[in-house]
């Protein structure tokens, strides 16, 4: 797959930095004063061995965790500074999520899967409905809007967590191992699709991988080690 031409708006100010965060558990210290930053329509990749602190990086981005010391910059809002209701917000309004193992809710329906954050931010009945059935036709899942997720296999599975990701057209989408429980068939088209959806909506990307293919999609990568970053490409 040939390296992505960097996005058009590399100029812009920055979605997401992060600026010499360190985070530790106990005694252990994961992150070491890592700073980053990533434009609109850019894809990062974090690469590294498992324990490398790729993921704490993510949660922490991502408003799941709070970091000891340093920044994280969302849109021009410090993320690490907000109260409670206040980071809840801007996660439900500007960030969309990618897991590795789906986490659709199993009691909905693809389409109130997808629906959701379109709930949650308030839109209205005629918006929601048109925007989840523009998604489910763009993943290739109209004809599979009323099902289950225990009646979907897993690329169909991810691929609803996608579009839901991006339903509310996100600022930053984070996305965590998202090919790791698909088989290589599933996960190159899942690839694509990010690829594919990503260009479309101009959102950032981080993606967390091991996968040098899923990397692949990325306009750059970091490498991390022992919390740090170690290099670039």
């Amino acid at each position: 797959m040939p390296v992505p031409e960097k996005p058009q708006s590399t100029l812009d100010p920055a979605v997401l930095r992060v600026e010499s965060v360190s985070k530790s558990y106990g005694r252990r210290l994961v992150l070491d004063k890592v700073s980053l930053s990533v434009r609109p329509g850019e894809r990062l990749a974090l690469m590294g061995p498992s324990g490398s602190g790729k993921t704490t990086l993510l949660n922490l981005i991502g408003g799941v965790d709070r970091p000891d010391s340093g920044e994280i910059w969302l849109c021009s809002q410090r993320m690490d500074s907000l109260d409670a209701r206040a980071l809840a917000k801007v996660r439900r309004e500007k960030i969309g999520t990618v897991f590795q193992f789906f986490h659709l809710l199993p009691t909905l329906t693809a389409a109130e899967n997808v629906e959701l954050p379109l709930q949650l931010v308030g839109a209205r009945p005629r918006e929601r409905q048109a925007r989840v059935r523009e998604l489910l036709l763009r993943v290739g899942l109209q004809d599979r809007s009323a099902a289950l997720p225990s009646e979907l296999s897993g690329g169909e599975q991810q691929r609803v967590a996608i579009a839901r990701a991006l339903s509310h057209r996100p600022r930053l989408v984070l996305a965590d191992e998202p090919t790791g429980n698909l088989d290589s068939a599933n996960g190159a088209n899942i690839l694509a699709l990010l690829r594919e959806l990503t260009d479309d909506q101009g959102p950032a990307l981080v993606l967390v991988t091991h996968s040098d293919e899923a990397a692949s999609i990325c306009h750059r990568r970091l490498h991390l080690r022992d919390g740090r970053i170690v290099s670039e490409s």
